[in-house]
């Protein structure tokens, strides 16, 4: 696999929430770090995603903001 994206985390999948259209995927890191990401239906049974599976998370922004307490 070759990706231009710079952040590529390999995680498990541990839940799996399907609506009408889209899911919500939540992919645990090895730390215990839990990403979530909204795809479509389509794309689950494509990628064949179920919980259990080894997953990445492909991250790719032009922009990240960043923010503190004031």
């Amino acid at each position: 696999m070759k990706l231009s994206a710079r952040n590529l985390l390999q995680g498990k999948v541990v839940k799996i929430i399907k609506g009408a259209v889209n899911s919500e995927v939540t992919i645990e890191l090895p730390g215990g770090q839990k990403l979530v990401s909204i795809i479509t239906n389509a794309s689950v049974t494509a990628l064949g995603l179920k919980k259990g599976r080894e997953a990445y998370a492909v991250i790719k922004a032009s922009s990240i903001m960043v923010a503190v307490d004031e």
